[in-house]
């Protein structure tokens, strides 16, 4: 299905205000994601990026604002229901389960699990889905270049090769909205281009929000990227325009910014 058809925004928020304490997260922040779209969220180290992720997926409580997803409110979800409406998150650690398997760490992903009791009695339905979903991580798998590790353990691979297989899983979940955190961190110069190629394809099938510090990576594959500073959004707009828009270029040196002259905001 081509996600662009669909009316309602993937994800919506506007307002969003977090505070730890006597320190603000975020203040006020909004940004949109349509379907299909690739958004990028950049900003220096405590803009508040991962705060934002961490709102979204129900693991702070926003003080003020709003979170819609598909157009239905989501604060206030639990964050392991998240998967189920079609949100998937990569955290910044790889977070594998060294005794599994590549395959069996990518079946993990999945909404859907035989019952207990189908799984101890070992009924046919439950095998029926144990194959679906071992059918569904090995084209997974495919799609990602990655099949023939199928049956290693993640330990025993390259770092980049760990990478994908958390996308992989991600993606097992069938989601509409992909969260990427920080997805190009530690990759080599090849890694990071075929990752790229990667995100471009997901698109037709998803949204995707990518939280980076390897700009030229968000630049390349991004339609709109958000900067924050300070818990404040700063800019938004193309990448060509936050490439020529001073305040991010002040943001990164480390000095004061205010949001008021943000571009495409």
């Amino acid at each position: 299905m081509d996600v662009t058809q669909r009316g309602a925004p993937t994800l919506d928020v506007a307002g969003l205000v977090v505070r730890f304490g006597g320190i603000v997260a975020l203040d006020g922040v909004t940004i949109r994601i349509e379907p299909g779209e690739v958004v990028g969220i950049i900003g220096p180290n405590g803009a508040g990026k991962t705060t934002l992720f961490n709102a979204i997926c129900g693991f702070v409580r926003p003080h003020a604002g709003r979170i819609d997803y598909r157009g239905d409110p989501l604060l206030g979800t639990a964050p392991h229901r998240l998967a189920r409406l079609g949100i998937a998150r990569t955290l910044q650690g790889l977070g594998l389960w060294p005794g599994l398997t590549v395959m069996e760490n990518v079946v993990a992903g999945s909404t859907r699990r035989p019952g207990l009791l189908s799984s101890v009695l070992a009924l046919p339905q439950a095998d029926r889905l144990e194959s679906e979903l071992a059918a569904r991580a090995r084209d997974i798998l495919d799609r990602l270049g990655i099949a023939s590790y199928a049956g290693a353990y993640p330990g025993t691979l390259p770092y980049g090769v760990q990478k994908r297989v958390i996308i992989a899983r991600a993606l097992m979940a069938a989601p509409s909205l992909l969260l990427l955190d920080e997805p190009a961190s530690g990759l080599s110069a090849r890694d990071i281009d075929e990752l790229a190629g990667l995100i471009k394809q997901l698109r037709s099938r998803m949204s995707v929000a990518v939280v980076e510090h390897h700009l030229d990576f968000v630049m390349a594959i991004c339609d709109r990227v958000t900067v924050l500073n300070l818990g404040r959004v700063i800019a938004s707009g193309t990448p060509k325009e936050i490439q020529n828009n001073p305040q991010v270029a002040t943001a990164y040196l480390g000095e004061d910014v205010t949001p008021e002259a943000s571009s495409g905001a």
